[in-house]
């Protein structure tokens, strides 16, 4: 357990001096920490103090991951701002996922150096003065700096709060717990593109970063003056491990960039994603060697051992792709096949958002009293089913067809979100959960950067697939085409005279475009109704946790 944990009723003043780490000993359940007299570990004991703080590191977490998404349905705002084109632009986005992912692994090495209240409180503040630096940018080359920062440093703060809810909380009251953090995790992406909107049409772009800088002040704050979980561990920075660093950097930050640029740039027949392939095979071989080879690795890859981690591992991988996938998709529909502005799309895709906030109270009950294994199973149906329900769509579709397949998309992440995270982590001992929470939140954010990949190249084939077929159909010599075509002519001759036979034509070739896209839209909702429904089949693999044992000790 973490080193102040202590035996109920044996809660210590706020101003009362903790054990150094060094010489800590058997008392308050220490890291090492036998059992007490009474043979089981004492569990740790929640005060208004812990619960703040807590509290605190849940909102920075919510902030980094908002952050993600918060941007995306005001990308032609701030590329307006920062006179860009619109193939520059994804970098805004890009640059916070690359760094990000680069830092959330190395995050558990860190929390057990400086503490978890050092390395929170670094990463809020840092967060809070990169946000600053993102509202002041006047071109892309400082925005994508200036993101990267944000990005790396607040990667810190996400699987910094996921250990805590095991560190302080009692086991019986970690599936409540675990529906806020769950809430937190798949909320933040989801009404990112709401509140961006919201803030683009009411203020400007620039409120998308200035929102964090007094909620990020209070949580470095709290966090600085509150947060007493842990003590650090600086002799682990004698052994830090640079060359695994670089390593990681090289592995993950080249898997990211490929992964997001990849579909824009046909993949292999692009050179720069040839050799970022190829940086990161070795990065990723050197990475894992160094892991394997070291005494004090700097990513203990050793939690994949615990089956539940290792299932559960794979199964939030899964639910990256269905989080960040089906967040990404809405827009991109509300945008390009209905035209809707930053505003429309953050109103008609809040629903996903209001449904998850609904759910996670009742889902945080019933995983306490059925099998969490059934929640899951019921999850990823429910997820089948809402993409099931898109394969319909059609280029008319607005707020109220989209509400039901929103609807049932936030109950079942719920479903598959909150015991995902309970079954993955709680098996494990309290010293391989810093370790274990930065690789849980790595697959999931993983599991969405390949998703988005998936995505784009399924939909870019599958469009060009349509319109060929199309095509085939609206040709010179077709009845139907050429009615069509004539009404559209006839339409704009008093607007246009001479040129509407060019309009019409041109307006007819963007119809084509456009139901071509519907149509690839439908067969990629397919395919993610097949992938979650058979999701299922490895739900059996996971053990359910003993939801009446203590937390394991830490060894």
């Amino acid at each position: 357990m973490s080193d102040d944990v202590l035996p109920p009723g044996g809660g210590r003043p706020a101003g009362e001096t903790r054990v150094p780490h060094a010489s800590a000993g058997r008392a308050h359940g220490a890291p090492g920490a036998g059992p007490p007299s009474g043979g089981a570990p004492a569990e740790p004991v929640v005060t208004p103090r812990r619960l703040i703080a807590f509290l605190a590191l849940v909102f920075g977490m919510f902030m980094a991951i908002l952050d993600i998404q918060i941007v995306s349905s005001s990308l032609a705002e701030i590329q307006a701002g920062l006179s860009a084109s619109p193939d520059e632009i994804s970098w805004v986005q890009t640059s916070y996922l690359i760094a990000e992912v680069i830092m959330i692994p190395l995050s558990g090495y860190l929390g057990r150096a400086l503490s978890t209240r050092v390395l929170f409180s670094i990463s809020a503040a840092g967060f809070t003065l990169a946000s600053v630096l993102c509202a002041t940018a006047t071109t892309l080359p400082e925005m994508i700096v200036y993101r990267a920062i944000q990005g790396f440093i607040g990667g810190g703060m996400i699987p910094t709060a996921f250990a805590a809810a095991y560190t302080i909380f009692p086991k019986r009251h970690q599936p409540a717990i675990m529906a806020l953090v769950g809430l937190t995790v798949t909320l933040a992406p989801t009404v990112g593109p709401t509140i961006g909107g919201y803030l683009t049409e009411l203020f400007s772009w620039h409120w998308l970063f200035l929102i964090n800088v007094v909620p990020g002040a209070a949580a470095t704050l709290i966090a600085w003056t509150m947060v007493d979980f842990d003590e650090p561990d600086l002799g682990l920075l004698k052994n830090f491990d640079y060359v695994a660093l670089a390593a990681l950097a090289a592995f993950l930050g080249s898997l990211e960039y490929v992964l997001e640029e990849g579909a824009r740039d046909d993949w292999f027949q692009d050179e720069t994603i040839r050799v970022l392939t190829v940086v990161s095979v070795v990065g990723g071989i050197a990475f894992f060697w160094r892991c394997f080879a070291a005494k004090d690795p700097l990513v203990d890859l050793r939690a994949y051992a615990d089956r539940n981690f290792a299932v559960g591992s794979l199964l939030t991988f899964a639910m990256g792709v269905g989080l960040y996938g089906m967040t990404y998709l809405y827009p991109v529909f509300l945008g390009r096949v209905r035209g809707y502005d930053s505003l429309q799309i953050g109103e008609t895709v809040f629903v996903t958002g209001m449904f998850m906030f609904m759910t996670a109270p009742v889902v945080g009950v019933l995983s306490r009293k059925i099998d969490p294994r059934y929640l899951i199973g019921a999850g990823f149906l429910g997820f089948g089913v809402s993409c099931l329900d898109l394969t319909y769509i059609t280029k008319d579709w607005a707020f109220w067809d989209l509400f039901v397949p929103q609807a049932l998309r936030g109950v079942s992440l719920m479903m598959c979100m909150v015991p995902i995270n309970v079954v993955s982590l709680a098996t494990l001992p309290q010293s391989k959960l810093k370790n274990a929470s930065g690789l849980f939140n790595l697959m999931r954010n993983l599991g969405g950067a390949f998703g988005l990949a998936f995505i784009n190249t399924f939909l870019n084939e599958r469009q060009d697939l349509h319109m060929l077929r199309l095509r085939e159909n609206v040709t010179w010599g077709r009845a139907v085409a050429e009615e069509q075509l004539s009404a559209m002519t006839n339409a704009f001759t008093a607007r246009l005279g001479s040129d509407a036979e060019l309009a019409a034509v041109k307006q007819m070739s963007n119809m084509v475009r456009q139901q071509g896209l519907v149509l690839a839209f439908a067969d990629l909702f397919w395919a993610l109704a097949i992938l979650f429904a058979a999701l299922v089949v490895l739900v059996p693999l996971v053990r359910r946790p003993n939801p009446n044992a203590a937390a394991a000790p830490a060894h």
